[in-house]
């Protein structure tokens, strides 16, 4: 992962759609079903609306059944992972919220009772996402 990426609210309200500032920078979620990539199947990597870095491979996407995009694990960052987690106690619950690693945009958060090894469900707002179909499998 490159160097944390920092910005002033006015510069992140600039570069931002609406939706994408209430979701990346407050930390709101979408409505289910209605972000774009909640049933793509298309290849390629989805990365950080944010600052462009790459969050999670379309090879770890699957269809978790619950109206947003969900992934089975990040890409690693290199230094670890893509993405950070912190503890979210908001809405009297008890979850895990996922954050960009690199400018620390809200993408969603992060569930255990995904499929395969690590058994995670990453479940990520579409409007913290951009996909790049041209970027290779990680």
């Amino acid at each position: 992962m490159s160097d944390k990426v920092a910005k002033t609210d006015a510069e992140w309200r600039a570069q931002l759609t609406p939706e994408q500032y209430r979701v990346m920078r407050e930390k709101g979620t979408e409505r289910p079903h209605t972000g774009k990539y909640a049933d793509t199947t298309a290849a390629g990597t989805y990365k950080c609306a944010g600052c462009g870095e790459p969050l999670f491979a379309s090879e770890t996407k699957f269809d978790a059944h619950c109206g947003w995009p969900s992934f089975t694990a990040p890409v690693d960052g290199g230094a670890g992972t893509a993405v950070a987690e912190a503890d979210d106690h908001t809405h009297g619950m008890r979850r895990t919220e996922v954050m960009c690693a690199k400018c620390d945009a809200h993408l969603g958060h992060v569930f255990p009772d995904g499929p395969g090894p690590n058994g995670l469900r990453y479940c990520i707002n579409s409007a913290s996402l951009e996909l790049d179909q041209n970027a290779g499998e990680h």
